[in-house]
């Protein structure tokens, strides 16, 4: 998949009312999943890449789900994050079902609701640190110069402050990584999603991933890791579940 469909780049200017869609005013889980699957064809072959998974996180929980490669780990969190949808099963996020709407829809929600943090950064290659930082920012009815600035926060909250004018090229692996969270916190969202987003990283800058995904879950955000990482798995306040063949134990 490429980097504009999974950023959502291909929005629409209005913005989703999550209260007028659902009627709440206090969202009872940040994600729900009930009795999902997701099968791909390749060939004549079925591949059942997640099998009748059942999930409840609350807003502001820290969730570490781990599991060997192929066990379904990223397949669930594209579904989570909207980026792909369940062949069977309902996707209830933030209380709203997404998967009753169409792809423009999910899009938008996604850029409203959900922050990603990729294995391989999914940094665009010709725009800057801050440029990538304000990417997702399209929805936002601020003026240029005030989206400007905060873009330029969250890259000084993740060290980054002499790095606005660089391109992903011309920064290391931890820092483009630090870029991605930046990224993922543009519009505030109440979720984030991180896919093994220490596993190309040397120690130093893994700790400093760990210590920004503590923090984003201080604030308040429901954190999804999928990871192999132990000390994220042992993270004290995360809890903790394991994939294996697509079913979630």
């Amino acid at each position: 998949m490429d980097e504009d469909t999974v950023l959502g780049s291909h929005i629409e200017d209005e913005e989703i009312d999550i209260d007028e869609l659902d009627g709440l005013d206090i969202v009872r889980s940040a994600v729900r999943l009930e009795g999902v699957s997701r099968t791909f064809k390749l060939g004549k072959r079925r591949i059942e890449a997640l099998r009748q998974v059942t999930l409840d996180v609350k807003p502001g929980e820290f969730v570490v789900i781990s599991g060997h490669s192929g066990s379904g780990k990223t397949t669930l969190l594209n579904i989570i994050g909207a980026i792909d949808v369940a062949s069977e099963g309902r996707v209830i996020v933030m209380d709203v079902p997404i998967g009753d709407y169409d792809e423009t829809f999910r899009s938008n929600f996604r850029l409203q609701n959900t922050g990603f943090i990729f294995q391989s950064y999914n940094l665009i290659s010709t725009l800057t640190a801050l440029e990538n930082v304000m990417f997702p920012m399209q929805l936002s009815t601020k003026p240029i110069g005030e989206l400007t600035h905060d873009a330029q926060v969250l890259l000084t909250t993740v060290g980054l402050e002499e790095r606005f004018d660089h391109l992903p090229w011309q920064l290391s692996s931890g820092e483009q990584q630090r870029v991605a969270i930046a990224r993922a916190m543009a519009n505030d969202p109440p979720i984030i999603l991180a896919d093994e987003p220490t596993a190309n990283l040397d120690e130093d800058s893994a700790e400093m991933v760990r210590s920004l995904l503590r923090q984003l879950n201080a604030k308040g955000k429901a954190v999804i890791v999928m990871t192999h990482d132990l000390d994220i798995i042992h993270t004290e306040s995360a809890r903790h579940l394991k994939m294996s063949n697509g079913e979630l134990i």
